[in-house]
C-alpha cells in the first residue's frame, strides 16, 4: 500500500538482500508490488549505524545501567549449588526491574564446561565450586544494547588463572587507549595482540577483539545484520560516535583461563568504558 502511495513506480528502490530480518518471499513480494528499478543495498544501513547521534549514545548508557544490574544479580546467585536457571532468573529479573526491554541476544550464562556452545545459555544444571562460569549479557533501551562478558569462578581462582587475569585487564587497558578517531581497526587489534605476545601468548591470536554494538535486533546485539570486527587485517575507520563491545578474551591458551568484556563509547573526551560491574577476577 505504501509503496503505492509514494508513486514509486518506475523509481529506483533499495532492498537488503542480505539481512536478517526480511524473508526471501518477503523480499519477492515487494517487488511485485511496484514496477520500480530495485537495487541491492545490503549494508547500507549498516553502515549508518556505526556513528551514533548524541540520542543514541544516551540510550546506550540507559542500557548500560540495565547490562551492570543484570550482571550483578547474576553474579551474585552464582554459588557451589546454585541452579543455572535460578541465576538466569534472577539476571533477567533484574533486566526488568532495572527498566531493561528484552534483548536481542541472550543473557548466556552456562558452565565453562560448555563454552564451546557458542551463543547458549543456562540449561538445568547445578554449579559446582571448581567449575568457571561464563557470563555474557547485554542491557536494553528501546533496542539499544551494552554488553558485557565475565568470568565467574566458585570457591577459589587458580594462580595460572589469576596472572591470566592481569594480562586481559591489561590487555582491554591498551584496546581503551588505542581507540581513537583516524585509527584503523587493526591498529586497535594490534595494541590488543601487543600485550598477549608481551605476557608470552605468541601462539595466541583470535579473529577479532571487539565488535560494533548498537541497535539491534533479535537475534542480534551488534547493531546490524553482520558482526563488524575490530580485526587484524580491517581497514575501518575508527570515528568518534562509535560504540564497540571490546573483548579481552584469553580461554585455552594452556597457561590459564580469563574473559572480560564491555561496551566502550568513543566521544569527544576520549573512550568511555560505559558497562562499570567489577571485572575482577571474580570469585564466589
Amino acid at each position: 500500500r505504501m509503496l503505492a502511495e509514494l508513486s514509486l513506480s518506475g523509481k529506483r528502490i533499495g532492498l537488503e538482500y542480505w539481512t536478517a530480518g526480511l524473508s526471501h518471499g518477503l523480499a519477492i513480494a515487494l517487488q511485485t508490488q511496484a514496477d520500480a528499478r530495485w537495487s541491492d543495498v545490503s549494508g547500507l544501513i549498516d553502515r549508518m549505524r556505526r556513528v551514533k547521534s548524541a540520542e543514541e549514545q544516551a540510550l546506550m548508557r540507559q542500557a548500560a545501567q540495565v547490562t551492570d544490574a543484570a550482571a550483578t544479580a547474576a553474579i551474585a546467585a552464582i554459588s557451589d549449588g546454585a541452579s543455572e536457571q535460578e541465576v538466569a532468573a534472577q539476571c533477567v529479573a533484574a533486566m526488568i526491574r532495572t527498566g531493561g526491554h528484552a534483548p536481542g541476544f541472550g543473557p548466556f550464562i552456562r558452565p565453562a564446561a560448555r563454552l564451546g556452545e557458542e551463543h547458549t545459555t543456562w540449561g538445568d544444571g547445578i554449579y559446582r565450586r571448581g567449575e568457571p562460569v561464563f557470563v555474557e549479557l547485554s542491557g536494553c533501551i528501546s533496542r539499544y544494547h551494552a554488553p558485557l562478558g565475565r568470568l565467574v569462578r566458585i570457591g577459589y581462582i587458580s594462580d595460572e588463572d589469576a596472572a591470566m587475569a592481569e594480562v586481559t585487564a591489561k590487555a582491554f587497558d591498551a584496546v581503551v587507549k588505542a581507540l581513537r578517531p583516524g585509527a584503523r581497526a587493526r591498529d586497535i587489534y594490534a595494541a590488543w595482540q601487543a600485550v598477549a605476545d608481551e605476557a608470552g601468548l605468541y601462539h595466541y591470536r583470535r579473529h577479532h577483539c571487539g565488535y560494533l554494538v548498537g541497535a539491534g535486533q533479535p537475534p542480534s546485539w551488534t547493531g546490524g545484520n553482520s558482526v563488524t570486527g575490530l580485526r587484524h587485517d580491517s581497514d575501518l575507520k575508527i570515528e568518534t560516535g562509535m560504540s564497540f563491545h571490546i573483548l579481552s578474551w584469553l580461554m585455552g591458551t594452556g597457561r590459564g583461563d580469563d574473559f572480560v568484556s564491555n561496551t566502550v563509547l568513543l566521544t569527544d573526551a576520549g573512550a568511555e568504558v560505559l558497562t562499570r560491574t567489577p571485572a575482577g577476577p571474580i570469585v564466589r
